[in-house]
């Protein structure tokens, strides 16, 4: 029995994908448990259009990978302390999944990075929270029992893994809390696929 867990992220500058990269690190540390790194589609400006240089280096999500997977890890940088444009975008696309109730008891987890670290991550890590409330998935955090909770003084929150500073270089309280948050995402969605047999 093998539990699939969707890490999909967008990332501008390396450390969204970081995270992502330490996430799926974290899911394969538990037997059974594969992730799939996937990414979004960018969102360009026509100004923007003639000079893009997002190049993505993991597969673009598709509707179907979302809709099969037994888990989701989330990631968007911090834009205005909400999630990127081309990440809403794409759950702006998923309609017929909450139409047919596809992702509703499937766990989830948020993970987020700015340049700063009163940039807004929290508020962005709520912020990508919504879609998935409104899809009827279970939100997971990051529990106080995790000790580099206490001792971070860079990226890390009870909402979810997050970075702060330049990319791709992340603090070992940042990777510590993002393995094991996407360890505790791959076990409840174990746990769940279990019970749901």
């Amino acid at each position: 029995m093998s539990i699939n867990i969707l890490v999909l992220y967008y990332s501008r500058h390396g450390n969204t994908q970081a995270l992502a990269r330490q996430i799926a690190r974290g899911v394969e540390s538990i037997p059974n448990c594969e992730a799939m790194l996937r990414t979004v589609n960018d969102v360009y400006t026509v100004e923007e259009q003639a000079d893009s240089r997002y190049q993505p280096t993991d597969p673009i999500a598709t509707l179907q990978e979302l809709r099969s997977c037994n888990g989701l890890a989330l990631g968007s940088p911090v834009w205005f302390g909400n999630m990127a444009g081309p990440m809403k975008h794409f759950w702006d696309s998923t309609t017929s999944l909450w139409v047919n109730g596809d992702l509703i008891d499937k766990p989830a987890c948020v993970f987020t990075s700015s340049s700063s670290l009163h940039g807004g991550q929290e508020t962005t890590q709520q912020s990508m929270m919504l879609p998935l409330l409104h899809h009827g998935m279970l939100v997971v955090g990051i529990p106080y029992s995790e000790p580099a909770l206490h001792n971070t003084r860079t990226g890390g929150t009870p909402y979810g893994a997050s970075s702060t500073g330049e990319a791709p270089s992340l603090s070992k309280e940042e990777i510590e809390l993002a393995q094991n948050l996407g360890k505790r995402l791959a076990r409840i969605a174990e746990n769940q696929k279990g019970i749901s047999q």
